[in-house]
């Protein structure tokens, strides 16, 4: 059974967390999908993603491009078809506890300066874990992360 961590972004930007996670998540040999609830949002995050070092690129695409069920990170507005390990939620884009049950991992990351975005991920939080998913609660409001919530999995 798999868990949700949430991130509660306050000093990093969405495309910068990824770029911190993202790598990890490939690192353990997970399959990514990057679920988000905009087109040209995620059209921005793909150019994003293809500007960083060489030695930091991440293998990626677009569920729009041919062939998504061949990427290691999919960017997706709906389910992913490339069998994620892991799915991680951005601009509020919905999951599910089934989703949290079948993966290894999934993330929602969060605009900790946006207090819809924070009402949003507090109302995931609680449903989530009330359907008994494990849950993480990470923040940076120090400056650096650190686990502020714990929820087991019922």
């Amino acid at each position: 059974m798999g868990e949700v961590y949430f991130y509660h972004l306050t000093f990093s930007s969405v495309d910068t967390a990824l770029q911190s996670l993202l790598p990890r998540a490939i690192g353990a040999g997970w399959r990514v999908a990057v679920r988000g609830q905009d087109a040209d949002r995620l059209d921005w995050l793909d150019q994003k993603l293809w500007l960083g070092r060489d030695e930091d690129f991440l293998p990626h695409g677009q569920d729009k491009d041919p062939h998504p069920e061949l990427q290691p990170i999919l960017l997706t507005l709906g389910v992913a078809a490339n069998d994620p390990d892991c799915v991680m939620s951005i601009d509020g884009a919905a999951l599910s506890a089934e989703e949290v049950t079948a993966a290894k991992r999934t993330c929602i990351l969060f605009d900790g300066t946006d207090p819809e975005a924070v009402a949003h991920a507090r109302n995931q939080w609680k449903t989530l874990t009330g359907a008994g998913c494990a849950a993480v609660y990470w923040s940076e409001d120090s400056g650096r992360w650190e686990k502020k919530a714990e929820s087991s999995a019922r």
